[in-house]
Parts: structure tokens; C-alpha cells; sequence
């Protein structure tokens, strides 16, 4: 018989050291060809380290299975292209080209012949900048002649908005040349097979990647500079979230005219944009999705007919002769868009609701999975919640899908007349989404008898550009609305103590949290990290936010200066009068996307309130926490406000709160 105990303070096994441990994050994986490595083709990836202060490593995989470092500490593979970053490194020829966090610049080293990190010396390629990270690079790809491309961002003034960018072409004599600049966004240059073609993704303000997108193409002229760019397919409303080239030279873009992000051949050869996309065996199925990292890749060739895609962030093979999309590996419910093919197989980075991410490699024809990283060491799996898929409605009828993480343990359970407290998890983006994994971040709660609930709210992406537009002007008002109405379900049915629920979130998800704690009375607490807080002042003009999402909350909220009242009656900055009940509110002080400013002004609005809160800043932690000392000190405070909030004592150190 399971012991009889509160909700919440349950014994559980998983620390948060155990999270912080387990944050070991693969990523920008991609195959390194025979033609580049004399040993044969490798999988090569990116791996974040929070044990190492969040430093990005890049890792290789043998064909031996031993796994190992390709450069030693201090290296840093990140770059700051749109302050989320692009892919940092490239293999041109016998060369490994990286971008390095601490000065921004394009580095290089020859590759290495042996198992362990390479000895070469690393040299950088690109000039140091007057100012610090004054050039910024990112996206690199193998150009002609040895050359690498990549987009460059150069700051040209005070404010965060004042970027200008270019496609440039940097040789191996270190010499950068500039090559186009269609647009004041550009990603994912790329040579054509035969040599002869560039193609590349532009936009400019006031859109976002995921609302409209340019295909650039020119001729490559025999000094390797570009020719005339014409622009032969997107914009108007078209998204194109990925450019590749075919099997047999043809320009390939994941697009949705139709609405779904679906396979298209680009029309090369007259007709201009006019000539329109062809669709490829369309599916009404996102085969794509948000741009929010420049060279993300959800779809990779397997033959002339066949296609590695992501549906809705799982794997599938889209067959264009027979227009069938047939899962693969259905366990693993969740890609990170980074897929690539290695003789017939397709790699990745991808999770499931009993393991977490892991590069694996798939064989496409039944499936079979071979973990190319080793599965870290979990607490018992009786002390995993695994998520449940649910779809809830609002008031209005709109379906809101959603991941239900109950309350487990082996041993213990709460008394029969006490229902659990939950967490409503808003993710960032908005454009973002949740899946259906395995998270030791949400376990740690949920192991000690507190349920979470993660709501793909209107906005999110997977569901088509419908579901997507939904948040089109409603920005704290549609996801308020649909983490309310699940919210509410979930204490309706007898799922959720309706006295103990509260909302949590970073970045665009601490907006979503602060918003629907001064807005309804659905929630006793929210935790706030990295948030958005003032609308207005988070714009270009504003001065508050980068230059990506200067114009972000445009298309979210409204025009500036039309819908100025509605930026400021949706703020949570303007609305302290309202709040619900006590707040946490973490924040990184090096933070570029959502600088501390509206978190230090809120807070400092709150003192005298009489509203409990407890503010904790973290030096050296940016978008998001990367170190792991942070991530402890972040979730087990976040633990002992709840406890605080909802009358239960946790198993960690108290936290003190102001009011």
C-alpha cells in the first residue's frame, strides 16, 4: 500500500542536479562526407554542457562507436545570428570552420585524423572587429573554391535594432567578400550541386520567418562573387522555413501556400516569382516549422522520389511518386529540425515519452533505432510521469491540444480528499510548441506530487498557418484564453485542485504567465522567467528588444503608434492592480532577447505591494539558463515558492519573499 502523504511533498529521487545534469543538449548535427574525411562519413553535432557553463562542444561519432570531443575547452561553437543563433560550423574541404561564442568570429582548423580532439592549431579567419562582437557570423556552408559562406550581421550603432547584415564569402586566406543583400534577414546559403547556382531565404520587417519568406536565387560567376539576384518563388504571404537542393540539381523549399508548411519544387528557368511553387505530394501535414534558428532542416533527400521528413516534429518518409507519408520510429515523438541522411539512413536528434534526447541513427525501411549517444543515467522510471495527449476546448469551441503530466510515484499517494496541485507550462516563442517526451524538468514536480500541464495554445506551430494565425493581433489574449479553459478543465473533472494552480513560462511563456495572472483569477502563482513585460518598450522603438523581433509584437498586438492603448491595457507592466497572487521571477542579467530591465521594473513596482514575490537575478546566464549551478538554484526555488504558495513543505531550501 502506497503511503499516505500531501501533494507535493512526496520523497523523490530526482534533484535538481539530476536536471541540470541531464541538460546535456545535442544539436546542428550533420553528416561529414567521405569526400571531406578520409576515415569515411561521420555524424558530427554541437552539444551544449550545462557542467560547463552551458559551453557548446562540437562531438563526433566514429564508425567504431566511440563518440568524442572534435575541439578541447575553451572553444565555444555558438554564434549570436538573430540573437538565437545559426549553424556554427561547417566542413569545407579538410577543413573545419566554427564560429566562437567569446568573439563572434569564423575560426579554423584542419580536421583530425584520430579519435580524441584535435591538436592543430585554430586560427581565425575573419578580422577582429573594433567593438566587441562588432561582426557577427553564422549559418556556414561550403561555398565554391574552398571558400566558406555564411551570413554576416554588423553592428553599425548604439541600439540593438542597429544591425545591418550580408551573405559574404570568406576565403581561406581569411579574405571576406561581400555577396548579396536582398533583404535585411537573410539565411541558408547554399551552392547548387553542378556550381553554377546560390540560393538563399530573405524577408524584411514587419514579418517574421514564419509569415512570409523570400527564395533568392543568382548565378555564381567564375571569381565566385554572385551574379543579378532575382527572387523566383515565397514572399506574399508564403513561408519557406527550409531550401535544399535535390537529387538530380533541382531547388527544393518546404513552403505553404496551401497552409501547411509541404515539399515544393522552385521554379528556376523563367516565370520569376509568378511562376509559382509545385507542390510534391501534398500532405495536410506540417512538414516544417518555426524559423526561430537559421538552418534548421526538417526535410533531407533519401532518393529522387523519396523524402526524411519531420511531421509535426516526428519522423516520416514522404514518398512523392505514391504522395503516402509513412511514420518511422514512432516511439520517438519528438525531432529537433537537424535530420540528415548517412548511406541510406537517416540521423538525428529526437526524444520520446521514456527517453530523452539522444542522436540516433534510423534505418528508414522498419524503423530500427541505434542510439549513437548513450542514454544518461534516468531516475526510475516509476518516478517518470509520461505524458498523456489530451485536446481541450474553449468556450468558443476552439480545440486546444495539450501534454497532461499526472502526479507519480512508486510509494506514496495523496490523502482521497485532496486533488493535486498543477502547473500550466506556456512555452516560449509564441510561435513555439510542446511534445510528447520525456522531461526530467517537469518529473521533478510531478515525482513529488505536483501535476504539469503543457498547453499548445493558439499560436503554436504543428497545426497549420490556421491554427498558428490565431494569435494574429490576440497576443495575451488567445494563449491566456486556451491555458485558462485547460486550466479549468483539468479542475472541472477532478484532475486539479482549482485553489492550487499556477502558471509558469520563459521568454514569450513568462509574458503568457504574467499576462494571465493580471488578466483572470484562474491562477494562485505564476513563475516568471526571462519574460517580455511592457510591450511597447519591447520594439525597436522601445529600445528593449533585438533587432529579429523589433517588430515582433506588431503582427502579435497591433501597429505602433495605432494600437499604443492596446499594447499598454495588455501589458502586464500596466496592470500590477490586477494581479492574482504571488509571483517568482527568474532572470538572466546578460540576457539580449528580453533584457532584465522589465524584470527589475516590475519588480521593483511590486515592492510596498503587499504581494509576495521573490526576484532572482543571474549573472552571466543569457536567453535561457545554460549553467547548471543556475538551473539547480532556478528549480528548487521555483519548488519552495510553490510550497510557500500552496501550504506544503518541499525538500528544498526556503525561499524568502517580499512584499
Amino acid at each position: 500500500m502506497p503511503a499516505i502523504a500531501p501533494f507535493g511533498t512526496w520523497p523523490s529521487p530526482i534533484t535538481a542536479g539530476d536536471v541540470a545534469a541531464a541538460g546535456v543538449t545535442p544539436q546542428w548535427l550533420d553528416v561529414v562526407r567521405a569526400a571531406d574525411v578520409a576515415r569515411g562519413s561521420e555524424v558530427w553535432w554541437a552539444e551544449a554542457r550545462p557542467a560547463e557553463g552551458g559551453r557548446v562542444a562540437l562531438v563526433r561519432a566514429g564508425d567504431d562507436g566511440r563518440v568524442a570531443d572534435v575541439l578541447p575547452a575553451p572553444w565555444n561553437v555558438r554564434n549570436r545570428l538573430h540573437e538565437y543563433g545559426g549553424r556554427p560550423w561547417a566542413v569545407v574541404d579538410d577543413t573545419l570552420v566554427f564560429t566562437h561564442w567569446d568573439d563572434q568570429r569564423i575560426h579554423a582548423v584542419p580536421l583530425p585524423d584520430g579519435a580524441a580532439a584535435t591538436a592543430a592549431p585554430v586560427r581565425p579567419l575573419t578580422p577582429e572587429p573594433d567593438v566587441a562582437h562588432g561582426f557577427r557570423y553564422g549559418d556556414l556552408r561550403p561555398g565554391p573554391g574552398g571558400a566558406v559562406w555564411a551570413v554576416r550581421e554588423t553592428v553599425t550603432g548604439p541600439r540593438r535594432i542597429d544591425i545591418a547584415r550580408d551573405l559574404v564569402a570568406v576565403g581561406r586566406d581569411g579574405d571576406v567578400r561581400s555577396l548579396a543583400a536582398t533583404h535585411h534577414f537573410l539565411t541558408s546559403p547554399q551552392l547548387s550541386p553542378d556550381g553554377r547556382r546560390a540560393a538563399w531565404l530573405g524577408w524584411d520587417h514587419p514579418a517574421m520567418p514564419w509569415d512570409e519568406t523570400s527564395v533568392c536565387v543568382a548565378e555564381v560567376e567564375a571569381d565566385g562573387t554572385l551574379g543579378p539576384p532575382r527572387v523566383v518563388a515565397g514572399g506574399d504571404g508564403v513561408s519557406v522555413c527550409q531550401l535544399t537542393w535535390g537529387p538530380a540539381g533541382e531547388l527544393l523549399a518546404l513552403a505553404d501556400p496551401s497552409g501547411w508548411w509541404n515539399l515544393h519544387r522552385v521554379p528556376l528557368d523563367g516565370g520569376g516569382r509568378d511562376a509559382g511553387l509545385v507542390a510534391l505530394a501534398p500532405v495536410e501535414a506540417e512538414l516544417g516549422g518555426a524559423m526561430w534558428k537559421t538552418g534548421a532542416r526538417w526535410l533531407a533527400p533519401l532518393d529522387r522520389d523519396r523524402y526524411a521528413v519531420l511531421a509535426s516534429g516526428r519522423l516520416a518518409v514522404l514518398d512523392t511518386t505514391s504522395g503516402t507519408l509513412t511514420p518511422v520510429a514512432p516511439e520517438l515523438t519528438a525531432w529537433s529540425p537537424s535530420i540528415a541522411v548517412a548511406d541510406g539512413d537517416v540521423v538525428g536528434i529526437a526524444a520520446g515519452p521514456h527517453t530523452e534526447n539522444a542522436v540516433v541513427r534510423v534505418r528508414p525501411a522498419d524503423g530500427t533505432v541505434t542510439h549513437l549517444t548513450p542514454q544518461p543515467e534516468l531516475p526510475p522510471a516509476e518516478y517518470l510521469s509520461v505524458p498523456q495527449e489530451r485536446t481541450f476546448h474553449t468556450a468558443d469551441g476552439h480545440a486546444v491540444p495539450a501534454y497532461v503530466y499526472p502526479p507519480r510515484h512508486p510509494d506514496h499517494a495523496g490523502p482521497d480528499d485532496e486533488r493535486p496541485p498543477y502547473l500550466v507550462h506556456a512555452h516560449g516563442g509564441p510561435t513555439g510548441r510542446n511534445y510528447a517526451v520525456l522531461d526530467l524538468d517537469f518529473s521533478y514536480f510531478t515525482s513529488r506530487g505536483i501535476g504539469v500541464v503543457a498547453v499548445d495554445y493558439g499560436g503554436s506551430v504543428g497545426y497549420g498557418r490556421h491554427y498558428r494565425e490565431r494569435l494574429r493581433q490576440q497576443w495575451g489574449v488567445v494563449d491566456v484564453a486556451d491555458c485558462a479553459a485547460v486550466a479549468r478543465a483539468l479542475a472541472e473533472d477532478g484532475t486539479a485542485d482549482p485553489e492550487r494552480i499556477a502558471i509558469r513560462g520563459g521568454s514569450a511563456g513568462g509574458f503568457t504567465s504574467a499576462a494571465s495572472m493580471t488578466v483572470t483569477d484562474t491562477y494562485r502563482a505564476a513563475t516568471i522567467k526571462f519574460p517580455i513585460l511592457d510591450l511597447a518598450q519591447w520594439t525597436g522603438d522601445g529600445g528593449e528588444v533585438h533587432d529579429f523581433e523589433s517588430q515582433y509584437v506588431y503582427g502579435l498586438v497591433g501597429p505602433l503608434p495605432e494600437t499604443a492603448e492596446r499594447h499598454r491595457v495588455r501589458s502586464p507592466m500596466h496592470n500590477l492592480g490586477g494581479l492574482a497572487g504571488p509571483v517568482l521571477l527568474l532572470q538572466g542579467l546578460d540576457d539580449e532577447i528580453c533584457p532584465p530591465d522589465q524584470a527589475e521594473r516590475f519588480v521593483e513596482a511590486l515592492e510596498g505591494s503587499g504581494i509576495p514575490h521573490a526576484y532572482l537575478p543571474f549573472e552571466g546566464e543569457q536567453h535561457g539558463f545554460r549553467g547548471a549551478a543556475t538551473i539547480v538554484a532556478a528549480l528548487e526555488a521555483e519548488l519552495a515558492f510553490y510550497g510557500q504558495v500552496f501550504g506544503f513543505t518541499p525538500d528544498v531550501p526556503p525561499l524568502e519573499l517580499r512584499r
